[in-house]
């Protein structure tokens, strides 16, 4: 049995396999209207302490493209609300459903629920990783514009479990990753120092920009943040990702967001919109790269 807390989880041809299945997925919706039942009679239970709008929905939806049922469990539907262990509740809740998708505040807490889970866990998004998101845009990038192997990607903005989880990336897609932040806002130096082959730091995002064929930013401010907003607006006002600025990058770079994304902050007015946007894309891949992920999962078992 495999859970996926992280892209480091699962090998790089595992990753791979699943992306290749999300495209599959993708294109058999698409000209056929439905996909194959591959989670009839299974049930996927989603355990929300964070809230979500993408996470749930395309969770939610792919597992009934698949035939399955998903069960959705916020804060005030568990006793973990109420004081329950988590190891506790992680046996119970394994020993009902098939699978089992968290997102949540604490990476470690995760790491206890997996631990204590007899069915796969899936890391739907921690303060530290969001390694789904990665899925839809490795995904992404492979639709518009084939392996992203060898090529170089620029993380724009702070560095946070988005920019984390494309650290993991650049390791097990064999890409180079340049990080514009400012100083204090880096991801974890541990992290770097594993990665130094392949990570860079920069505090201009002009020069890390430049040679780029993805450009990727998000939120100044995640959730649990609200309270550094307004310091943080002022601490990366230099880090908008506009434009402009993607003309510093190859002439056939892309541009991603995670989403909910804030226009005139850290992207510009028309940003999404775009030539070199791809978010709507990316948005929609993450029902077809989970569904992928799922359908891998489960087959592990």
């Amino acid at each position: 049995m495999k859970h996926f807390l992280t892209l480091l989880d699962l090998t790089s041809d595992e990753l791979n396999a699943i992306l290749d299945r999300a495209i599959e997925l993708k294109n058999e919706l698409k000209q056929q209207g439905h996909n194959k039942k591959s989670m009839d009679g299974k049930v996927l239970g989603m355990i929300f302490e964070k809230s979500s709008t993408r996470t749930r929905v395309s969770f939610e939806a792919g597992t009934a493209q698949l035939g399955g049922h998903a069960i959705f469990l916020s804060p005030n539907d568990t006793q973990m609300g109420r004081g329950e262990p988590v190891e506790d509740t992680a046996r119970v809740i394994s020993s009902m459903v098939d699978i089992i998708m968290v997102r949540t505040f604490n990476h470690l807490m995760l790491e206890a629920f997996a631990k204590n889970s007899s069915v796969p866990v899936i890391n739907a998004l921690t303060d530290d990783f969001h390694p789904c998101q990665l899925l839809a845009d490795m995904q992404t990038f492979r639709e518009h514009r084939g392996d992203i192997q060898g090529k170089t990607v620029t993380w724009v903005g702070d560095g946070n479990n988005m920019c984390q989880s494309y650290i993991n990336a650049a390791k097990q897609w064999d890409f180079k990753l340049k990080i514009a932040c400012p100083e204090g806002y880096e991801p974890t130096r541990s992290l770097l120092v594993d990665n130094s082959d392949r990570v860079e730091i920069y505090t201009d995002p002009v020069e890390a920009v430049s040679g780029s064929s993805l450009v990727v930013t998000d939120t100044w401010a995640s959730m649990g943040q609200e309270s550094e907003k307004r310091e943080r607006q002022k601490t990366f006002a230099n880090y908008m990702v506009t434009e402009e600025l993607m003309v510093q990058a190859e002439p056939d770079a892309l541009f991603m967001h995670c989403l909910p994304a804030y226009r005139g902050y850290e992207i510009s007015e028309t940003m999404l919109d775009a030539k070199s946007s791809v978010v709507w894309d990316e948005a929609e891949n993450r029902l077809h790269a989970q569904k992928a992920l799922m359908e891998f999962l489960l087959a592990q078992q």
